[in-house]
């Protein structure tokens, strides 16, 4: 892998029936990741995707094109902006994995993740083993 190496790009499409499933799986039930009127009740402007639902859907892209003996060794992310999922239509992300760093030890790859043309989540960066690449 070299630096700049695109590795992954896709776009996943969420749906509120993708926030509930996630909603059992994890156990967080906040009403603002399922209820219109409660994320209007406190100030939102809709329904929220949860974020480490965003943070695991992007990293999924990226370890999708890796093979499966890839160790992670961390990863991070900053959320920067809320996806709103629409009862209808859900919220496209658009994932972008690029090899941002190569060493010795491992291989950076920066995740680029955007909804609606608005990044949603920065310094998103997973760190890679490179003896499992």
């Amino acid at each position: 892998m070299n630096v700049g190496d695109i590795i992954a790009e896709r776009t996943v499409q969420l749906t509120r029936e993708s926030l509930v499933r996630y909603a059992g799986a994890s156990g967080d039930f906040n009403p603002i990741h399922y209820r219109d009127d409660v994320a209007a009740e406190v100030g939102l402007p809709g329904v929220l995707a949860h974020g480490m639902l965003t943070m695991g859907v992007a990293s999924s892209v990226a370890l999708a094109e890796l093979p499966n003996a890839a160790r992670v060794l961390d990863y991070g992310v900053r959320f920067a902006r809320p996806v709103v999922v629409d009862p209808i239509t859900g919220a496209e992300l658009s994932i972008t994995a690029k090899v941002g760093a190569v060493d010795d030890t491992a291989v950076r790859i920066d995740l680029t993740v955007k909804h609606a043309d608005t990044t949603v989540l920065v310094k998103a960066q997973l760190r890679v083993a490179a003896d499992s690449l």
